[in-house]
């Protein structure tokens, strides 16, 4: 990779995510597990029906199946039945065993077997049936209603989910309507995450003077579980060469990406960057975005590194924008394209050229029922806040230079990992 930490001019952020992505590597192990612990998990191959589903013609409504040839058969002249023959039932699991002539019917529940003979299925609000022998139609019928069609859900052969599909609570009902026990995904990633500081203490600890808690591996955690990975935590390091270095041998051991929070921007002590230098390869230190201009991004000897600010909203949008799709690929999945709209601006957005901007802003809908978004008045780096009153970024291009209030700007919505 070409090293460009050092390079006056800062990556284009589309640059550093192409980068990015082109010199990572998707995991290859795979494991076999039970459905209901698929949630959430990417599978590793493609998964076609063994049978249909529905397995059989089943009906829609608890009422009458019935045979009317004048339905289906244009050859027939005779005008439809109003009465037929009570011949039989057909419950859900014991399904009438026989065939219907014409102008006869079955009481038949919920998912009970149509048979094959019937061609439509009147709901029992639509019959009088005070008859124990016949019954008659207070509405003319019509072909196949209310009958649910074999394979009108899924085709036996047909490709139900393609390799890389993130499997969900739907899908895992999906699989069980097949009759499938197990699925075979990819196995988890595993993700090492520490911050650096000597100002940082944990939630709890006792503030000297200077000090300040801890938040972003919090956060960092608390993402990456909504991501299925599993994540080794390795807390606090100090500002102490060895300590950090200790820290990264270990993490790289363990894990197929690590994770930092701080020691990457401007004026930090130089130890990461010199020992990522000494053991890995560095691909980029410095993107055109805002919040979030010192991010690192490279290989140690087993795995991938990404560098996130110390500004708690800074390490937020960079984990977000540039970590999380890569993780995503990483983990055998596909990619999830955000959701990108238009809104009017409520109010007016400063923006100098120079960076993309991640603003922070909160989507509605106006009483005219058009999208506005309201720009957040505070949009520093180190206001977490900012993202937790939020719905959306505000996408400023790298040479916009902001906007009045009432112009269409480029908003993002947050995903299930901020929301």
């Amino acid at each position: 990779m070409t090293t460009c930490y050092n390079v006056p001019n800062l990556m284009p952020f589309e640059l550093a995510k192409s980068t990015l992505l082109s010199n990572i590597k998707k995991i290859t192990e795979t494991e076999s597990i039970l459905i209901q612990n698929a949630d959430n998990r990417i599978l590793a191959k493609v998964i076609t029906s063994p049978l249909n589903v529905p397995a059989f013609n089943n009906s829609a409504m608890d009422g009458y199946a019935i045979r009317d040839d004048a339905l289906s058969d244009k050859n027939v002249t005779s005008p439809p039945f109003t009465q037929f023959k009570l011949v039989g039932t057909s419950l859900a699991g014991t399904p009438f065993k026989g065939e219907l002539n014409n102008g006869e019917c079955i009481r038949i529940m919920t998912g009970a077997v149509v048979p094959q003979s019937a061609n439509s299925v009147v709901m029992q609000e639509n019959v009088d049936a005070n008859s124990d022998v016949l019954i008659t139609l207070l509405h003319p019928a019509k072909l196949h209603s209310n009958i649910r069609i074999a394979g009108e859900d899924i085709l036996q052969g047909h490709t139900l989910f393609n390799a890389g599909h993130k499997l969900n609570a739907i899908d895992i009902g999906l699989l069980s309507s097949l009759g499938l026990t197990t699925v075979n995904v990819y196995r988890k990633l595993k993700v090492a995450v520490f911050s650096t500081g000597d100002e940082l203490k944990m939630p709890g600890e006792t503030l000297q003077q200077g000090d300040i808690y801890e938040s972003n591996s919090q956060v960092l955690v608390a993402m990456l579980q909504r991501l299925n990975v599993d994540v080794i935590s390795l807390g606090i390091i100090e500002d102490d060469r060895k300590e950090i270095a200790d820290a990264f041998f270990k993490a790289d051991e363990l894990a197929d990406v690590v994770i930092t929070s701080g020691g990457v921007s401007v004026g930090d002590a130089d130890y990461t960057k010199d020992i990522l230098n000494d053991i890995g390869d560095i691909g980029f230190w410095k993107v055109a975005i805002k919040p979030g201009k010192p991010f690192a991004f490279g290989t140690l000897p087993n795995s991938v590194f990404f560098g996130l600010p110390g500004n708690p909203v800074s390490a937020v949008v960079t984990f977000h924008q540039l970590a999380v799709p890569a993780l995503r690929y990483m983990s055998g999945g596909n990619q999830i394209p955000s959701i990108k709209l238009n809104a009017v601006t409520t109010h007016s957005i400063k923006k100098k050229a120079g960076r993309m901007d991640f603003q922070r802003g909160i989507m509605a809908v106006n009483p005219k029922g058009d999208l506005q978004v309201t720009p957040l008045s505070a949009q520093g780096s180190g206001i977490l806040s900012s993202i937790s009153r939020a719905n959306c970024y505000i996408i400023l291009a790298q040479d916009n230079q902001g906007h009045q209030a009432g112009e269409t700007v480029s908003i993002e919505l947050f995903d299930s990992i901020l929301s």
